[in-house]
């Protein structure tokens, strides 16, 4: 599938906020949490969302969403390596996500299981993983490298 990925602008936010909202996924603290978000679009039709929360050296990955029709062609994978090298760019090394249903997903990327109680403060003090997602959420980890996948 050939997409094009951007960064998100302001206008952009409510078609996220609904994708996000359509597959349950947490927007309570968007307007405060300043998320960056990369969009996936194809003829200006919105087929993916991806966002981080920076908080340098460390950086939350935030609702990976993909249209149901879309999922297991790529695309997600093309939007997580895009948001790392994002994350880079904000000098952001080490990334943490909270998943229901998407680990085996984002262990074929490289994240690896971390107990919560190990998360960094400053990642542990956000709202997703004070009060959006649940306690049973699996916590995941990867240590990013300038220039590597």
């Amino acid at each position: 599938m050939h997409a094009r990925i951007r960064h998100a602008h302001p206008c952009d936010l409510p078609a996220v906020r609904q994708m996000l909202d359509a597959a349950a996924l947490p927007t309570a603290d968007l307007d405060e949490a300043r998320i960056q978000f990369l969009l996936a679009e194809a003829d200006a039709s919105l087929l993916g969302v991806i966002g981080l929360q920076a908080l340098p050296p460390h950086g939350l990955l935030r609702s990976l969403c993909l249209r149901a029709d879309l999922r297991g062609n790529g695309l997600g994978t093309q939007l997580v390596l895009a948001l790392e090298q994002h994350a880079l760019q904000q000098g952001c090394t080490e990334l943490t996500l909270l998943t229901q249903t998407a680990a085996p997903f984002f262990n074929r990327l490289g994240y690896t299981p971390l107990p919560r109680a190990h998360c960094s403060s400053v990642i542990a003090a956000t709202s997703e993983f004070r009060s959006l997602c649940p306690a049973n959420a699996i916590c995941l980890h990867k240590s990013l490298s300038p220039g590597l996948p």
